[in-house]
């Protein structure tokens, strides 16, 4: 078993994931005891299987749907009440794999305190071409506010430090959220390391997406403006007086 000693819990958030979220959640429970799905208002199949999971799997569920920041937001907060100091984050649509959370357990034990982030390959077998334009793009905007390297600012494969990123009140609900805690955990000194993985990307027809190109990127775009401004009047001079004063 995978975590011992460590307090993880493996956080799956899901919305309409009916014929991928059992096999992921079975996956995830053979190497690591503390299992989360969060049921983001699904409207088909998700809350039935879910119930049938058996009552060692923590289940968060509401009728509406919210969006994964909200998702995450919840999950967070009710890990940290049950005293886990990791959420190592998984998508439930299969995409991605159990095998690659021995890495995770790695990381977590030589770099403790560390926000680790799973680093895919840009060229993989029936990944969409736009994937690897918006994750550079992605990639471009976190540089610049936060003067850091990251290969894949756009991975949900993630462990995050409960413990360390304290009780951080984010402004987003979506799937920006992912984005603004990396730059927040930055402007933190919060150490942040990539760590290879490997992802499913099942053929085009199919691949179920929940991401709504227009309004999605629409809000995307609105807080890299947003973050590029507070980066000079808050994120620079932040990084900066905590490095001096070695706070994080």
């Amino acid at each position: 078993m995978l975590f011992t000693n460590l307090k993880v819990c493996i956080v799956i958030p899901t919305y309409n994931n009916a014929g991928t979220l059992a096999a992921v959640v079975e996956e995830a429970r053979k190497v690591c005891p503390a299992v989360m799905v969060v049921n983001d208002g699904s409207t088909d199949d998700t809350g039935l299987i879910l119930n049938q999971l058996g009552e060692d799997i923590i289940k968060i569920q509401y009728p509406k749907n919210r969006g994964k920041g909200y998702a995450l937001r919840l999950a967070f907060r009710e890990a940290a009440n049950f005293g886990y100091d990791y959420a190592l984050t998984m998508d439930a649509d299969g995409q991605h794999l159990a095998s690659d959370l021995e890495k995770f357990d790695e990381f977590i034990r030589k770099s403790p305190d560390t926000l680790i982030v799973g680093s895919r390959g840009m060229v993989q077998e029936n990944m969409p071409k736009k994937n690897t334009f918006a994750n550079r793009f992605s990639n471009f905007w976190f540089f610049l506010q936060t003067a850091k390297h990251l290969p894949d600012t756009q991975s949900g494969f993630r462990v995050y430090p409960l413990k360390k990123m304290g009780k951080m009140h984010w402004f987003t609900n979506r799937y920006e959220t992912e984005l603004e805690i990396l730059v927040r955990c930055a402007w933190r000194n919060i150490k942040i390391l990539p760590v290879p993985i490997n992802v499913y990307y099942p053929p085009k027809e199919e691949r179920i997406s929940h991401f709504r190109p227009r309004a999605d990127f629409f809000r995307i775009s609105v807080l890299n403006t947003c973050f590029c401004l507070m980066a000079i009047v808050y994120g620079y001079p932040s990084m900066l007086i905590r490095k001096i004063t070695k706070k994080s």
